[in-house]
């Protein structure tokens, strides 16, 4: 024989071993569908010897061409069956050599690319990719995904997200953990908690109050994937207001005492002595009955007040600073934290609103505009809508605030959607959201509240490939919806079976220290299995916009047909959820999802599959959920009226964007105008966008073209005047 050695795909050689062409036919006649296809051992050396004869009059060969020849022999000798097995079995290398070459292109992309030029580096907004830990942090998620594709996964869930039909988030975390929580604080601080390194007694001040809220939400992240939410901060934070105006009226009462050399006549009555916006006459009465003079005791008690005032306002001040630079997972992370509140109209809790609203437009330690924590400000008729609310001046203030710093963001609890929940005076009967547009808010299994609630999983449907896919067809691309929203749900239902079997103590916080609801009455060896069906269970979509250009030519912003379409494909995913949800009594949900960052990679691959098409893949990114196209001129009016019809399919979360140019700060009115708008066309969740720069040598923040309007510096040349501009 000829034959001396093989040349590998590496392209290194290596000598010719007859054993392995041997061993191969076994592993696939292993593999026959029916025993009676199966070859015996003479059979086997037969194949052998046949592809062994083929090949031997080669000096060398490559293994592609001695698996061609195991293949004919295979056939020549009719044994299809045991061919076809090997067929399947070289498919299979090949993907996931295919794949091992994807993953050590993503570490050499994370390890060696530009971070403003590789998306891979930019999934999350709130981890450093250029930092070592961060780039630690991402090399193990891309690790994970590897081991998930191609060792976890069963093959039709894998194919379907590595082909772009669905996208699997957070898929790195899919042995581990799910997704996200709103932190009901009032609960978890009441008798204190602890962090798995030390116990924290319950907190007795503002300052306490807001640096516990800090390390809630870190401690919380370490133990999910996703963001972690305050559901009902303004009511949380008023405990603590509540606790050191108690301090700050017994520390004035003995320096007044020390001071004037009085004797305390009686006790301090707590019930009547609180804190109060414009004076407390009740309060001042119990003061002076213990100090004996009016004066003194208004002195008493307004500088209680005032002490409060300033300590509330330092606490808000530190916890913007601690959730722009704390830091979660190895040091990896900055925590996607979220806030939710405007409805607390107590003294105590207007003043933890007004405060964190001044904290948030004073900005960080250079004027930079806070990113974290997502506000969210809960709009209430009766509470703080119209001109006579008592949280009014609140709402106005969070106009002002948000035309400046793009926050607070906008829930609207009048929604009927939203309002069918709301129960006076019971914050955890306020719809909140996660920054993000998570909502959770229905429950089949439990109360149906905001706090110690959160999502499982979601995934995202690739809408606009199922109209490719259907060439227009819209009974075609039904059909493949059909397919890929069942497909969804089996995937969200084999995650959860590998997630139910996890322990209390593998989320030491999150389940140990009760912040998910029902985890309280578990005992640490516990399985989860139980206290998960409170989560919600969601499947969303990207890109309705390029799908009905793709079916009817118009996109929902241009079209009345299209708009009617539109609101039929979203409404029939939320006929599927909502009958997932009555047949396994488990909170299945519709998402427009969040997915800017999938909106990128969806649209490039449709982009190669089927080439750049007008109005469908012609862009670096299709449009998120169900947006109006961002780049289509349409007046404000129309757009908050197309969108709004879809918020109420999407019960597992939603968001509208009004983008506004110039600088909103010089017309308040009309920013308020947008947000009643919004309101009123029964949107559940909003924001408004626009421009905002700022010079980082004076601090000053507006709009900056070519010349600071503050300290006049200009840009002479490219590169000499920085800007940061936030978009």
């Amino acid at each position: 024989m000829k034959l001396k050695t093989v040349t590998k795909r590496a392209g290194n050689t290596v000598g010719y071993d007859r054993s392995k062409i041997y061993n191969a036919i076994v592993g696939a006649n292993r593999d026959a569908t029916k025993p009676e296809y199966r070859l015996s051992n003479e059979e086997v050396e037969k194949v052998t010897n046949a592809v062994e004869f083929a090949i031997s009059d080669h000096d060398s060969i490559g293994v592609e061409e001695i698996q061609d020849q195991v293949e004919e022999s295979l056939m020549q000798n009719g044994f299809f069956d045991v061919a076809k097995q090997y067929i399947v079995y070289r498919q299979k290398h090949a993907q996931r050599r295919a794949a091992q070459k994807r993953l050590m292109d993503s570490y050499r992309d994370i390890f060696f690319a530009d971070s403003v030029d590789v998306d891979l580096k930019r999934d999350n907004a709130n981890i450093n990719t250029d930092a070592s830990m961060g780039i630690m942090l991402k090399l193990g998620a891309e690790g994970a995904k590897h081991f998930v594709d191609n060792y976890v996964l069963p093959g039709e869930y894998a194919d379907a997200d590595r082909e772009d039909f669905i996208h699997i988030h957070d898929k790195d975390f899919s042995l581990i953990t799910f997704n996200c929580c709103q932190i009901d604080l009032l609960k978890l601080f009441r008798g204190g908690f602890s962090t798995g390194h030390g116990f924290l007694r319950e907190p007795n001040s503002i300052r306490s109050y807001s640096s516990l809220a800090c390390i809630a939400i870190q401690s919380n992240q370490n133990d999910m994937f996703g963001g972690q939410s305050i559901n009902a901060f303004d009511f949380a934070m008023a405990e603590g207001v509540r606790k050191s105006f108690k301090k700050a009226v017994k520390a004035a009462l003995k320096n007044a005492c020390d001071f004037c050399e009085i004797e305390p006549k009686a006790e301090i009555d707590f019930t009547v002595c609180t804190y109060s916006e414009n004076g407390n006459t009740a309060a001042v009465e119990n003061l002076t009955s213990i100090v004996g003079s009016e004066k003194i005791a208004e002195k008493i008690y307004n500088n209680a007040c005032r002490d409060v005032e300033e300590e509330t306002h330092q606490a808000m001040e530190a916890l913007i600073h601690n959730f722009n630079t704390l830091h979660s997972r190895a040091g990896a992370q900055v925590p996607f934290s979220s806030i939710n509140y405007g409805m607390d109209t107590s003294p105590e809790g207007r003043l933890a609103t007004r405060e964190v609203l001044n904290a948030i437009d004073a900005g960080l330690g250079n004027g930079e505009t806070p990113i974290f924590p997502i506000s969210v400000f809960q709009l209430k008729a009766g509470v703080n809508y119209n001109i006579d609310d008592p949280n009014y001046d609140l709402f106005r203030q969070a106009c002002r605030v948000s035309a400046k710093r793009l926050f607070p963001n906008f829930v609207n609890l009048d929604a009927p959607y939203n309002l069918q929940y709301y129960k006076p005076g019971d914050y955890n009967s306020f719809v909140a959201t996660m920054g993000c547009r998570t909502r959770v808010m229905s429950n089949l299994n439990g109360p149906e509240e905001s706090g110690s609630r959160g999502n499982f999983a979601f995934v995202t449907i690739n809408l606009p490939k199922l109209a490719l896919e259907a060439k227009g067809n819209i009974d075609k691309f039904f059909e493949l919806f059909d397919k890929y929203i069942q497909l969804s749900h089996d995937y969200l239902l084999f995650r959860l079976h590998i997630i139910e079997e996890k322990h209390v103590y593998n989320y030491p916080f999150l389940m140990g220290q009760g912040v998910w609801m029902g985890s309280e009455k578990l005992k640490s060896g516990d399985q989860i299995r139980e206290v998960l069906k409170h989560a919600s269970y969601s499947i969303g979509f990207c890109g309705l916009a390029e799908c009905l250009v793709a079916l009817v030519g118009k996109h929902h912003g241009e079209s009345e047909e299209a708009q009617e379409l539109g609101l039929k494909i979203v409404g029939h995913l939320r006929e599927r959820t909502d009958g997932f949800a009555k047949d396994e009594t488990r909170n299945w949900t519709t998402f427009g999802t969040p997915a800017e960052s999938t909106a990128g990679q969806f649209q490039r691959s449709n982009r190669k599959k089927y080439g750049i098409i007008k109005g469908i893949t012609d862009r670096d990114y299709m449009t998120n959920s169900s947006h109006v196209p961002v780049y289509y001129p349409i007046c404000a009016v129309d757009k908050i009226r197309i969108e709004a019809p879809y918020h109420a399919l999407e019960n597992a979360g939603h968001i509208a964007y009004i983008e506004i140019d110039g600088d909103p700060t010089k017309n308040l009115s009309a920013f308020e105008a947008v947000v009643r708008a919004m309101h009123d066309a029964d949107m559940g969740y909003f924001s408004i966008n626009h421009p905002v720069d700022r010079d980082p040598v004076c601090g000053y923040t507006g709009i900056i073209a070519n010349e600071c309007p503050h300290c006049h510096r200009k840009e002479l040349k490219k590169g000499t005047f920085h800007i940061d501009r936030l978009r």
